[in-house]
């Protein structure tokens, strides 16, 4: 039997072996042709409360059993996604819409996020501090207990495995809700790979379900931590919901990130760093090059090399052919690109290539003569869209780039270093790549926006991921009890 085989999963959830879900079982489907290639579970109020209760419980074996065991069990994950990784790569370009070389960035990263997850299992636990008594004090950390992973479907297996894995080397029991659109290769896949790996019953649960699920996810009392990440919007509510709960909440939101081209830059080199960061995975990725910023002396040669990249893009099927970009994850995304790239056209932007479709497959869109109200540079489209828009010099471009609600990632071009260094010094943002484009990650490097990008590095790097899943305690020891005047 494969890994995924769907007689384990069909129409069930993860949660103490393969159950019916109180919520019932939903279509999984392939965007690129609409056909159904599945059915899995869709979980209620009543499974999270089920899989919490057990949970807990399971968690208090496992935070106790010795750290070589809870080590070794992530390393098995590690190697089994290395030996499945081929089947995961096919689920995640029919039921994601990913490009096969995209897929394996998914699988490797998994594989690693393990690795490095295993890792953490030995790190140091506490400090010795100082006190103004004569005993001994102590920092210690400990698990939280069980915490909540709420994951999207862009890249629906690195953005649940990143805080999974760590989570669960730390001691921690997880519950993972994953998007339903891509529950199998963000959900199904974990879970069944922990099974293989020999993770006990009851430590992981994985529960495929919409805001209803999320909701009771983040309101139940035996659920401290709560890992988010997806767009601003639900991300806010998520923040407020568990701030009203007095748990804590990481937050991985939206971003509409700046790619900023000086005027010495390679300018073939920039429009094909600029290409990669726009229309990667058809531009749903948080990090996506939202806003290329380009000086004026090479803004038009900068348009036509873009342009051109965008017009001889292949799209279509990836699990058919050899494109560049493959399907829109939905109708309602699709729809929502289209409206932005249209508002974009009728307030006055110039289109240079695509912003046509056919089904779900959108054609990689550049527009120039945008100002900084352009709909489509304005606002966080999640779509294959590169806005272009010009500027005079370093200070109009720190403006621009700072003028927007959002501080995920920031991507600066040009041959000086030390200039790209100074003005990325003044450009908040959680991320910056010089002489890169804008989508970059690493299972060893912290991760993280601000402002409207999210509560800042919460994810990756042993000093995050220790500080997400884990709580603070203060110890002391003394060998007698000390004598007090009461």
């Amino acid at each position: 039997m494969s890994l995924l085989d769907e007689s384990t999963w069909h129409a069930a959830v993860s949660s103490d072996g393969w159950v019916k879900a109180s919520g019932g079982d939903a279509a999984v489907m392939t965007p690129a042709t609409g056909e159904e290639i599945g059915r899995i579970g869709i979980a209620d109020a009543e499974d999270v409360a089920r899989a919490a209760g057990r949970a807990a419980t399971a968690q208090r074996d496992w935070a106790a059993r010795p750290y070589l065991e809870r080590a070794a069990i992530l390393r098995r994950a590690g190697q089994l996604w290395e030996e499945h990784a081929a089947e995961v790569d096919g689920w995640l370009v029919r039921e994601a819409g990913s490009i096969p070389p995209k897929a394996g960035v998914e699988t490797q990263t998994a594989a690693q996020e393990c690795y490095e997850a295993a890792a953490l299992a030995s790190q140091s636990i506490g400090e010795l501090i100082p006190s103004a008594q004569p005993r001994l004090s102590m920092i210690r950390r400990l698990p939280v207990g069980v915490v909540g992973v709420i994951s999207p479907f862009n890249f629906p297996l690195i953005l649940a495995i990143r805080s999974v894995a760590p989570a669960l080397a730390l001691g921690n029991a997880v519950i993972l809700k994953p998007d339903p659109r891509t529950a199998v290769s963000g959900g199904v896949s974990i879970a069944r790979i922990f099974e293989e790996a020999g993770l006990p019953e009851g430590v992981l649960h994985v529960l495929p379900g919409g805001a209803d699920t999320g909701e009771a996810l983040v309101t139940h009392p035996l659920v401290r931590v709560i890992s988010f990440t997806g767009s601003s919007a639900a991300g806010r509510r998520v923040g407020e919901l568990a701030a009203r709960h007095l748990k804590r909440a990481h937050l991985e939101l939206g971003g509409n990130s700046a790619l900023i081209v000086l005027d010495d830059a390679d300018l073939d080199l920039a429009a094909s760093a600029g290409a990669w960061g726009s229309f990667l995975h058809q531009g749903q990725i948080c990090m996506t090059t939202g806003r290329h910023l380009v000086h004026e002396s090479i803004l038009e040669p900068y348009l036509e090399r873009l342009g051109a990249k965008a017009d001889h893009l292949p799209v279509g099927d990836p699990a058919t052919a050899q494109v560049a970009l493959g399907p829109i994850i939905d109708e309602r995304q699709r729809d929502k690109i289209h409206a932005l790239v249209t508002a974009s056209i009728d307030s006055g932007a110039r289109l240079v290539a695509g912003g046509t479709y056919q089904d779900l497959f959108y054609r990689p869109t550049v527009l120039a003569d945008v100002t900084p109200t352009t709909p489509a540079y304005a606002e966080e489209v999640f779509g294959p869209v590169a806005p272009v828009i010009s500027f005079h010099d370093v200070d109009e471009a720190v403006s621009l780039a700072t003028d927007t609600p959002y501080g995920l990632s920031l991507g600066i071009l040009g041959q000086d270093v030390m200039a790209a260094l100074a003005i990325a010094e003044r450009i908040p943002s959680g991320i910056v790549h010089i002489n890169d484009q804008t989508v970059g990650d690493e299972a060893v490097a912290p991760f993280g926006g601000v402002g409207a990008s999210g509560t800042g590095s919460r994810f990756g790097g042993a000093a995050a991921n220790v500080e997400a899943f884990t709580e603070t305690q203060w110890l002391t020891m003394q060998g007698a009890i000390q004598q007090y005047p009461f």
